[in-house]
């Protein structure tokens, strides 16, 4: 990747890190569907928003509408919630990481549901290194306490990325589409889902008027965390492609972390930083150009003086 595509990339790491804190602020006052609302809902606004000023109108076909709505839920609704709920008992900083486990699921899922990206060699070895980082960074308690409450939250933040595995193998059907139509399409089918939910189970009404810190902390994850951050992924995604921007995933725990010792106090154990190392260690693996480049190295024949 060019520099450009690197400052992006790590403006982007910045941002969805940045949604783990904003969700850390934000369980702390309101209910988690509530949370969940405020950030797809505002930024489903922003990208119709938009798309209209940049002259590209959604489609109005109501079979895509019904895929949007699916994958609305599989990569904002059902992952988004799970980690709102999650951040409850644990740090924002762990949530990232736990989220860094998505190119592992997506591996397995992939292998399972699809004819064209199976499991090699290389993948298989990179899935056992990303889940030995995932028992790192969990600690004893993955051995002996099964019956731990906190484990229990550990597992929706592993839960929450498998949902993000079947959304990037859900999201094939989107080929030829506009990307940033997409983004829109799924944030949008996600808030029709989300807004009968919140009225019934957390009847917003009856909620204290949030404070103004809330309502930054709301815009400030749904404006620059979904909205501004989907229209950079995909500017980085058509300028470096998809195994390049698929990097932000290791990148973003940094950002989380840095914020939530920052801002929250949160402590930043030296499992946590050895679970992510092998949780990227995996991630080199399965990408495998790292071990290609060493391979051409290695293979490289000598040059005689």
């Amino acid at each position: 990747m060019d520099a450009g595509s690197w400052i992006m990339l790590l403006m982007l790491a910045t941002l969805w890190g940045g949604s783990f804190f904003f969700f850390k602020i934000l369980v702390a006052v309101l209910p988690p569907l509530t949370v969940v609302l405020a950030r797809v809902g505002i930024a489903a606004v922003l990208l119709n928003l938009w798309l209209v000023l940049t002259g590209r109108p959604m489609p109005a076909d109501a079979r895509l509408w019904g895929r949007f709505i699916v994958m609305g839920l599989l990569n904002n609704v059902i992952p988004f919630a799970l980690f709102v709920v999650a951040e409850t008992r644990i740090a924002s900083g762990l949530a990232a990481i736990l989220n860094a486990t998505t190119p592992l699921f997506t591996v397995l899922v992939a292998h399972g549901l699809t004819h064209d990206e199976k499991l090699t060699r290389a993948r298989v070895s990179g899935v056992l290194a990303g889940f030995s980082g995932v028992a790192v960074l969990i600690g004893p308690q993955a051995l002996v306490g099964i019956g731990s409450h906190d484990l229990a939250y550990d597992a929706m933040g592993l839960a929450a990325a498998v949902f993000y595995a079947l959304a990037a193998i859900y999201g094939r059907r989107f080929r030829g589409i506009d990307p940033i139509k997409v983004a829109t399409g799924q944030v949008t089918g996600s808030t029709l889902v989300l807004v009968p939910l919140v009225l019934l189970i957390d009847r917003p009404w009856t909620l204290p008027m949030p404070s103004a810190g809330t309502w930054a902390a709301m815009v400030a994850i749904a404006l620059l965390c979904t909205a501004l951050a989907y229209i950079l992924f995909f500017h980085i995604l058509a300028r470096a492609g998809a195994s390049n921007v698929a990097l932000v995933t290791l990148l973003l725990p940094f950002a989380a972390m840095a914020l939530g010792a920052l801002f929250l106090g949160e402590a930043v154990p030296l499992r946590a930083i050895g679970g992510l190392a092998l949780i990227g260690l995996g991630f080199v693996l399965i990408d495998g150009r790292a071990a290609g480049a060493l391979r051409k190295g290695l293979n490289r024949p000598a040059i005689s003086g």
